[in-house]
């Protein structure tokens, strides 16, 4: 080939060289997930899904660049009530949501590990450590997730431990007695002990107009979520009881949507979750001692229960931890072997319980 033909070959071939290096090497394919949570985008968790979540998933894939994710929000009741989310996620009005696990007793048993064993840990990163471990360790608590059609992806837990919020002066358990107070799940039964107490199920955002209006004397909630929800107006007095952490929330993928992701979300997703998950109990950790501070600001007192009053508070409780494992067992599933396993991940972890709930 002369000189001449060269020149012409390249001539009419370097366009389109050109337009082709003008392409990428592979298109990125957009994958879009509704994310959902019946509670407001100031809750932290909720907040934290779109400032952390979203953002590390986005960053992770961004890595290989075959994947983009379009993301849907949809908080505080547009989709769904706070209730609602294990619901939703079922029939599919979400992709990808954060199921408060209390309100769901019955359809979610193994959920209530931390809430049937008070008095052992404030501390929301072991907690939520333990509880994941004991997940993936137990099949019980993904089987639960699959029959209500959904993939379990992480653990969360957002209060670094209950509290006792008081419309009145309150500094001992004495104060309990006769009361009425509002509560959400597994905590109601801590009041069992104590004569005349009588537990009002409710949900975060009621315990507001609960104590306001009168209907409950008391709230047992934790001091973050005391602060976002202004509960120092009208529970200006806080018993630091010190009930524990416990696990309420868990992220949860449709499973129909879950089987059409490809492997690499699949993977990312997972990943991130765990990170989310230790993240909101970093912050829970975090904003403890500054939501303290908030509270006291707001107007509220703080009364230290008596170490030795929180004893008997625990022994004067039946062992709710031997019944919810007993029960696990009728079903076939390893409750006994689940309640030891994660008491002894706790003991591990350095906490020693005010009761042992693993004997009678």
């Amino acid at each position: 080939m002369n000189n001449r033909h060269l020149s012409c070959l390249l001539a009419a071939t370097l366009p389109a060289l050109t337009a082709l290096a003008a392409f990428p090497a592979h298109a990125t394919e957009t994958i879009k997930a509704v994310v959902i949570d019946g509670y407001p985008a100031k809750a932290m968790w909720v907040r934290e899904f779109t400032d952390f979540f979203i953002p590390e998933v986005d960053k992770r894939l961004a890595e290989s660049g075959n994947f983009k994710m379009q993301w849907q929000e949809s908080y505080g009741g547009s989709i769904v009530k706070p209730k609602g989310v294990l619901e939703g996620i079922e029939l599919g009005l979400g992709d990808i949501g954060i199921v408060t696990t209390i309100f769901h007793s019955s359809k979610l048993p193994s959920q209530a590990l931390s809430a049937v064993t008070p008095f052992v840990a404030s501390d929301a990163r072991a907690v939520a450590r333990a509880v994941d471990e004991i997940a993936k360790e137990f099949p019980a608590m993904q089987r639960e997730f699959e029959k209500q059609n959904q993939v379990y992806l992480a653990t969360g837990v957002v209060l670094d431990t209950y509290q006792v919020f008081s419309r009145e002066p309150i500094s001992s358990v004495n104060d309990l007695k006769g009361a009425k107070v509002a509560g959400a799940g597994m905590n109601l039964r801590y009041l069992e002990g104590i004569d005349g107490a009588v537990g009002v199920r409710g949900g975060l955002t009621d315990f507001y107009s609960m104590l306001q209006t009168g209907l409950v004397d008391q709230a047992m909630l934790w001091p973050e979520a005391a602060a976002t929800f202004k509960i120092a107006e009208v529970g200006p007095y806080m018993l630091q009881a010190d009930l524990g952490a416990v696990n309420t929330k868990t992220v949860t993928v449709n499973a129909d949507y879950w089987k059409k992701l490809p492997d690499e979300v699949k993977n990312v997703m997972g990943e991130v979750a765990v990170a989310y998950r230790d993240h909101i109990a970093s912050i829970a950790m975090d904003n403890a001692a500054a939501s303290r501070k908030a509270y006291v600001d707001a107007g509220g007192t703080i009364v230290e229960l008596d170490e030795a009053e929180r004893v008997a508070w625990a022994n004067a409780m039946p062992n709710i931890a031997l019944e919810w494992a007993a029960e696990l067992d009728g079903k076939g599933e390893a409750g006994t072997d689940m309640l030891k396993a994660y008491l002894a991940k706790l003991s591990k972890a350095g906490f020693t319980p005010l009761r042992d709930w693993s004997v009678k």
